[in-house]
């Protein structure tokens, strides 16, 4: 039979089933051993290891669902069903195996093919039954018949109850997509209206001064041997607006910068963020910072600030964590950011989502690195490193 990423109940049904076939077939086997039919005995072993296999060969195939895998699986069906019409022609014993049989027809066939055959084998399990007890009773009839129906009913349960699973996994699916998409555009559209910002306030401020320094300089040069005087003015002109200029650049980029950093060094923003990014949650977060504190290269603070902020934040979300902690280390060679926390954890590569891939942004932008381990209750950890200029990787 065929396996599909049923939920739980449903994959519980289905080794319910094959539990059922093992069951029965083991008790057929006993019974015709006690009774010496040891030709039976064999022959059902032989239609065990080949139901086995069935099941071994199945759940290896990639393609779950493919026309290979059904076409597998409907000579398999047939082989097992010509098996135990052999068995149930030679003992009684073996005629109840045509229960899970039922639902392995209604699995693997589809519903017009499958009702015939679900009849086919009913009216074979009463005819043997009959022969062997040289003469058919109505509970020899009905007691198949209620099987093939309780089977019937079960396997139209089973299989709508795998369209309704598969329908939610579609749309489950659909959603996430939809979401990651959005956040791409949310965080697109941001990053372009931050540059069209950037554009004009370039534009309004450094290059409309830069482009007076300019004039300015042109002219002195023009008046310089004619009109010193002139020249030297104008050189100062040029000067002061440069003054100017500088200053207007120093104010641009100060306000580039976040206010944590403005107000304090990049150990205090983390130790601020640390204390606030749990507040009002269960999580206590301790902050340490290990080695000598260095300068860093431009851009290597707003990244571990940003990376510590999204680490912590997920951990106030999603973790459940009762602790966490950030540790800020520098290196000869390196500066790392470590952010950890013993909640819930999950599977690194299945559940990340756009925060660790901006993550990995920021660091590889710097030529850093960007390490995840986490596991299903083990809690998780981030490991951030960023190499120092002349050590290997990129300054900035």
């Amino acid at each position: 039979m065929m396996d599909f990423p049923f939920p739980p109940a449903l994959r519980l049904l289905r080794w319910a089933i094959h539990g059922t076939f093992a069951v029965l077939l083991a008790v057929a086997l006993a019974g015709a051993l006690r009774e010496g039919l040891a030709a039976a005995a064999a022959g059902g072993a032989l239609l065990g290891a080949l139901y086995g296999l069935g099941l071994f060969v199945e759940a290896r195939l990639p393609d779950f669902g493919g026309h290979v895998h059904l076409l597998l699986g409907r000579l398999w069906l047939a082989a097992v069903t010509a098996g135990w019409m052999a068995l149930a022609a030679t003992s009684p014993r073996f005629v109840w195996l045509a229960f899970p049989l039922f639902f392995a027809c209604l699995h693997l066939l589809p519903l017009r093919a499958a009702l015939p055959a679900v009849a086919a084998l009913t009216a074979a399990a009463v005819a043997a039954d009959g022969w062997h007890a040289g003469g058919l009773s109505p509970s020899q009839v009905i007691g198949p018949a209620i099987g093939a129906v309780v089977a019937t009913l079960m396997a139209l349960v089973y299989k709508a109850l795998y369209a309704e699973s598969e329908q939610r996994r579609v749309l489950i699916d659909d959603l996430v997509r939809t979401r990651d998409r959005l956040l791409r555009a949310e965080s697109e559209s941001a990053r372009l209206a931050e540059r069209e910002r950037l554009a004009r306030e370039i534009h309004d401020t450094l290059a409309q001064g830069m482009s007076s320094i300019i004039l300015l300089l042109r002219a002195a040069r023009a008046d310089l041997a004619d009109r010193p005087a002139d020249a030297a003015r104008r050189i100062a002109e040029a000067e002061r607006a440069a003054q100017d200029n500088l200053e207007e650049a120093r104010t641009f980029v100060r306000g580039l910068t976040p206010p944590a950093l403005r107000q304090s060094s990049l150990a205090g923003a983390l130790r601020g963020i640390s204390d606030s990014a749990t507040a009002g949650t269960a999580t206590r977060v301790r902050f340490e910072v290990s080695g000598t504190p260095a300068p860093l290269p431009p851009g290597y603070d707003l990244a571990l600030l940003r990376i510590a902020q999204g680490a912590l934040g997920n951990v106030s979300r999603h973790a459940g964590a009762r602790n966490a902690g950030v540790t800020l280390t520098y290196l000869d060679d390196a500066v790392v950011l470590d952010v950890y926390d013993d909640g819930r954890g999950f599977l690194p590569g299945q559940a990340e989502g756009y925060g660790l891939r901006a993550m990995r942004e920021r660091v590889a932008e710097l030529g850093g690195s960007l390490a995840v381990e986490s596991a299903p209750g083990e809690g998780t950890a981030v490991a951030a490193t960023l190499p120092l200029p002349g050590h290997g990787g990129s300054g900035g």
